[in-house]
């Protein structure tokens, strides 16, 4: 049975025996605690009883796959692994497996070619390769041995509305996990994932029997030949291989369904015939004009299909060997819809016949590509697709390949129900498209390039990855962007409407392009409609960050939508404080707070009215929160969803290191995960802690299209946000995947409507404000998204060409010629844009919006906001079909009650009243804030009080900063505390907790001290036992902590600067950690210091078990020699025992020479030559001795 992720809390009970279980990558908190009177408790949160803590004798948690489960008849409590070893004692299931499992061996790749150059090129063209998937695809994987990263967005039409012909697969995009599960971290936490899978039938598993361990193991579903021969070899397996050709002697018409039928019947025939292995082949000795190869994702489909209605589909594996596979997205749609394992013979074969060209040999003489042998070209095409298979899976949630296979977790964009219903039976399909024979038509277009001499010479370039003449249509292309900039540069309408005639003659490129608008009104004069000033309110740009955007840039967008009365977003990355006032200096344009900006006037403010918090929670501090309009958590973004955000080690200049509390030149990677958001709870949590540190701010969350997103959204509203971004596939990105940007995500089109209308369905319209973006560049783009239910409208890409962008797509490299995407001062220096051309643009873009609506004859944006009544289908003929549906995107299920001015000028959300409020209340608090004064105050706490600290944090952050306040608030909290407790907190705060707390202890504190430890007098030992959450000091920038007792998983994730004592934590301890101290004085779970790369942990191993549990692909690990490391770790300890009178840490102090040994000290490269680490320092480095928390 496949495993599942979760997150779940699995209770259960026969009535003898009541357990608890906790999903294998532990997404969910679970604490349990005994007492004297042999009660245990288990439950989500401590607290939710209350507890005589001196009667209480034992406190744990589960961690990730861990059980607890108490026999009522027998009085016992079993803990993980003496429940798991009852079980496994049953019967002999090691015999079982050593007698009956079998692995495949890994076999030789080839080490010669085995068809020459023109008959691989005649199955390149036959099978639907071009230039582009060769060059930039298979050959870059050969030689890097990773997927290729790109830049930008998808900015090409759908594969069905596409003039260019399309391989089958293009027309599935990956779904992705968002906020109802968290995507799973393929990088750091790429221990709970496995490629593993099983050939063979699968039996009853609740016939227990050795007979069930009758398999073959595959270490990956990626085969070679020699490896697919083996398993032909298998007698065992009794394989039969089905040819996959269909015959076109008698008309294309029905040939393509018939043949998949006939195919289908003969798997049939084979497993009822006793095959537990069917290998469907398009392979062939020579091609034939009149036979051209099924769509293998279409023979897949139908088979798997087919064995599963008529209930064979355990009895069989499918394997597939095929020319049809090369990139990633392919193996992952084949594997989705039923392949257990691949043989891609032509991306091999292409491999080898890359790695023997002459030009390949040369670019490896000179240096300009790695070398790699033949074999080595072969592994490393094969290793991309396994890592690019890792990260498809991870996106969705999913660690294992045997939970994705058959799982069909796509979503289909251009098929129609006839192919859906026998081959994709159950996914989404919601536009309808093409037929089988218009499939079919497709693929012949491929397959005739094969015996065409006008084609024979070279695969053909589709210009589907980039723009090239004659190539594919892309949204954002040379002409358009010089149209735009003649048009803001030289402030001329006239310039304007010819780039927006431009707009209006492009080929079908959005599913928009297919409606127009209708109305049964009279046209009005343009000087009734409401004013282009109200109109640009509604605009905001999109979250790009300052790192992966140069300064300039980042701060003329500012600066003309503040202009405008618009938004602009910080994105990831933190921002200058120097930006958040008005200019009062400037001369001639230019003014000495920002002298690099050009175009500048007195009363320009530069700061981002949306700021961003996102994964990493780069540059999130208090201040930053409270110095926000509103607060944008960015779950997923269009053009890489279920994935974090990276920024290149050589884009992280010394500015940009400041801002995110990093260092230079290290790379930073966000994690694909919130780790504080693993559920829709967890999200109304983070929604809960922002609008407590700032009350005034609005809470958007972003999402990204895709079927179901309507269900997300209600949870979302529900969770009190004040607003929901919804973002389309074709947003852009400073760098990601290829696959990513192709294959995964859908039309805002279809996801607005979606979350529109189920809101309305569910009341809750009238709560949240809806934003979307996605490829936004004229007003027409702007009053689709009103018909379809927008309030406001995002511009991502276009604003950074109306800025001076010219779409060089090369944003990954740093090397952006016009300095829009690079950090290099050179390039920096030549950035032409001027806040004012980002102005006309958007003034332009509302002028074009006022002539719409009076043409249509309303008065207001208003009012035709969720009017779907005023859209009908264009008529307009397709290359591909006719058979698109739009009825979906024109349904309407009503109008919510408000309008949306109403909606817009609603006042924010509030958490309704906290103890926190409370606490400022108190006139001695609001007198030591106010005056800086020192006051002590002892407050009892439960745990429905939840991110208590958080709004002190937020009134001290307002009025001094994160570094000003000079006061000390002394505040002790008694009880169990709510999640999120001491959130934000700033130097002078000093918070002291008895008794326990609950998750996301300490985040996203920026100072302050912070002491967690039991009450006196308790039945438990503190150091034994669970005292704090999940997830502790998430995205901590300063500040000091000590914990007597343990933590959870993931303690000081993504840490900055803080410094921490705990006596012992769960998994992923310190992982993406980038600056700071932590101190462990006991036993960590596995995968410590993954993605650390600053900042320094010491761990006390005193029974040598934590070598293995260290992720040792950044961080060395070595004891503890250089003094002033010796001399931190100690002074930690001490201050530990000082705060919280911890015997743990008194008696390794007492036998401090003996116990020094034993700790491991962990050292990401960063902080090699620091004095902490380095105990040769003074000989190897100038200058003087800086302590860690400065540097």
């Amino acid at each position: 049975m496949e495993a599942w992720d979760g997150p779940a809390l699995l209770l259960f009970s026969d009535g003898k025996t009541v357990g608890a279980c906790l999903d294998r990558n532990g997404l969910r908190p679970a604490r349990y605690w005994r007492t004297v009177d042999n009660f245990v408790y288990v439950a989500s949160e401590v607290g939710v009883v209350p507890m005589d803590e001196s009667k209480v004798t034992m406190k744990g948690r589960l961690g990730p796959g861990m059980m607890i489960a108490v026999d009522l008849l027998g009085g016992q409590v079993y803990e993980n692994t003496e429940v798991k070893k009852q079980v496994a004692l049953l019967n002999p299931y090691g015999k079982w497996v050593k007698e009956n499992l079998r692995s495949l061996k890994p076999a030789n790749f080839l080490s010669a070619t085995v068809m020459d150059n023109e008959a691989t090129l005649n199955r390149q063209q036959a099978f639907g390769y071009s230039s582009e998937d060769v060059q930039m695809v298979i050959e870059n994987m050969a030689s890097q041995g990773k997927e290729p990263t790109f830049c930008m967005g998808d900015d090409i039409p759908l594969a069905i509305l596409s003039q260019k012909p399309h391989m089958l697969y293009d027309y599935f995009k990956q779904r992705f996990a968002q906020v109802t599960n968290p995507a799973i971290d393929p990088l750091r936490e790429g221990l709970v994932m496995s490629l593993e899978v099983n050939i063979g039938k699968r039996r009853n598993i609740l016939e227990v029997g050795p007979e069930n361990a009758s398999q073959v193991i595959l270490s990956s579903p990626v085969l070679n030949e020699g490896e697919l021969e083996l398993l032909l070899k298998d007698p065992f397996l009794n394989p039969q291989v089905l040819p996959t050709f269909f015959d076109i002697r008698k008309g294309v018409e029905g040939s393509l369904e018939k043949t998949l039928i006939k195919l289908c019947e003969a798997a049939d025939e084979a497993v009822r015939n006793g095959s537990e292995l069917l290998v469907l082949s398009d392979r062939s000795d020579e091609l034939e004009p009149t036979r051209p190869a099924i769509p293998i994702l279409l023979a897949v489909g139908a088979v798997h299909q087919h064995l599963i209605q008529n209930g064979l589909r355990m009895s069989t594996s499918i394997v597939v060997d095929t020319a049809q596979c090369f990139s990633t997205h392919q193996f992952a749609c084949l594997i989705g819809y039923g392949a257990s394992a691949i043989c891609p013979y032509l991306a091999l074969e292409t491999c080898r016949q890359w790695r023997l060209n002459k030009r390949t040999v040369n670019l490896m003489m000179n240096g300009k590509i790695p070398t790699v042998t033949i074999e080595q070209a072969q592994k490393n095409f094969c290793k991309a697709v396994k890592s690019g298979l890792l990260k498809i899976l991870s996106k969705m949630g999913i660690s294992l390949l045997s939970s994705y296979c058959g799982a069909q977790i796509f979503e289909i964009y251009g098929l129609g129900k006839e192919v859906v219903d026998l081959s994709f039976c159950g996914s989404v399909s919601n536009i309808g498209g093409a037929t089988f024979d218009e499939l079919a038509r497709e693929t012949l277009s491929f397959w005739v390039k094969a015996f065409s001499q006008a084609t024979a010479k070279r695969l053909e370039n589709y210009g589907f990855i980039q723009f090239r003449p004659g190539g594919e249509y892309h949204g954002n292309n040379p002409e358009m962007s010089k149209l735009l900039h003649k048009a803001v540069r030289q402030k001329s309408e006239n310039a304007f409407s010819i780039y927006q005639q431009h707009l209006s003659n492009r080929p079908v490129n959005v599913l928009r392009d297919l409606l127009e608008f209708k109305s049964d009104r009279d046209p009005i004069p343009v000087g009734k409609v409401e004013p282009a000033t109200s109109i640009v309110q509604r605009f905001c740009t999109g979250g790009m960050s300052l790192g992966a955007i140069s300064r300039e840039t980042h701060e003329a967008i500012a600066v003309a939508m503040n202009r405008l009365g618009g938004k602009s977003n910080s994105g990831e990355g933190g921002e200058d404080p120097i930006r958040w006032s008005p200019l009062t200096d400037v001369v001639d344009g230019y003014s000495p707070t920002l002298p690099h900006l050009k175009g500048l006037q007195n009363g320009d403010t530069a700061t981002s009215a949306i700021k961003q918090v996102a994964s990493g929670r780069f540059g999130v501090t208090p201040t930053f929160l409270v110095n926000a309009d509103q607060l944008e958590i960015k779950i997923a973004q269009g053009a890489k969803p279920g994935e974090g955000g990276q920024l290149p080690g050589k884009k992280v200049s010394a500015y940009i290191a400041r801002l995110r509390n990093s260092k230079p030149g290290v790379p930073l990677i966000s994690p694909p995960p919130h780790h504080d958001i693993y559920s829709i709870e967890d999200l109304a949590q983070l929604i809960y802690d922002l609008h407590q540190v700032n009350p005034k701010a609005k809470v958007s969350v972003k999402l990204v299209a895709e079927a179901g997103i309507g269900t997300v959204a209600s949870g979302v509203a529900k969770g009190n946000a004040d607003v929901i971004q919804i973002s389309g596939h074709d947003g852009g990105t400073g760098a990601s995947p290829i696959s990513s940007i192709k294959h995964a995500g859908g039309p805002w089109e279809l996801g607005l409507t979606e979350t529109h209308q189920t809101l309305i369905a569910n009341g809750l319209r009238e709560r949240v404000l809806l934003r979307v973006d996605g490829g936004f560049k004229s007003g027409v783009d702007v009053m689709m998204a009103a018909a379809m239910g927008a309030d406001e409208f995002g511009f991502g890409s276009v604003a950074m060409i109306a800025t001076g962008c010219v779409m060089a797509r090369i944003c990954h490299t740093n090397n952006c010629p016009v300095g829009v995407a690079s950090q290099r001062e050179e390039l920096r220096a030549r950035f032409p844009g001027i806040p004012g051309d980002l102005v006309n643009f958007f003034l332009y873009v509302a002028e074009e919006i006022r002539g719409m609506l009076a043409q249509l004859g309303y008065q207001k944006l208003d009012d035709i906001i969720g009017h779907t009544d005023l859209l009908r289908p264009r008529d307009i003929s397709l290359v591909k079909t006719q058979h698109l549906d739009l009825s979906y995107i024109m349904s309407s299920v009503g109008l919510p009650k408000l309008r949306s001015t109403d909606i817009r000028n609603q006042d924010v959300h509030t958490n309704g009243p906290v103890l926190d409020d409370a606490v400022l209340a108190d006139p001695e608090i609001l007198d030591a804030i106010n005056n800086e004064k020192v006051v002590n105050k002892t407050i009892k706490i439960c745990n429905v009080d939840r991110a208590v600290c958080g709004r002190i944090a937020g009134v001290i952050a307002k009025k001094y900063g994160d570094t000003g306040f000079a006061g000390q608030l002394n505040i002790t909290f008694t009880g169990s505390a709510g999640q999120s407790f001491a959130c934000f907190l700033t130097p002078g705060m000093n918070i002291r907790l008895i008794g326990e707390a609950n998750d996301y202890v300490g985040k996203g504190m920026a100072g302050g001290e912070l002491v967690v430890t039991p009450v006196e007098n308790t039945g438990f030992v503190p150091e034994d036992a669970a005292i704090v959450g999940n997830t502790c000091l998430y995205g901590a920038t300063g500040g000091q902590v000590f914990v007597r007792g343990k933590a959870g998983e993931r303690f000081a994730v993504r840490n900055s600067l803080a410094q921490a004592v705990v006596e012992g934590s769960g998994d992923h301890c310190c992982e993406y950690m980038t600056g700071g101290c932590v101190v462990v004085l006991g036993k960590v779970g596995r995968n410590v210091a993954a993605g650390m790369t600053g900042g320094l942990a010491y761990i006390l191993d005193e029974d040598d078990t934590l070598m293995p549990k260290v992720n040792k692909e950044i961080v060395k690990v070595q004891r503890v020699t250089a003094p002033v490391g010796q001399m931190q770790l100690k002074s930690l300890i001490e201050a530990h025992v000082e705060k919280t009178g911890s015997s743990k840490g008194a008696a390794i102090l007492k036998e401090w020479d003996t116990n020094l040994p034993l700790f491991w000290q962990l050292v990401p490269p960063s902080e090699e030559d620091t004095p902490e680490a380095c105990a040769s320092y003074e000989a190897t480095s100038a200058g003087q001795v800086t302590s860690l928390q400065s540097a």
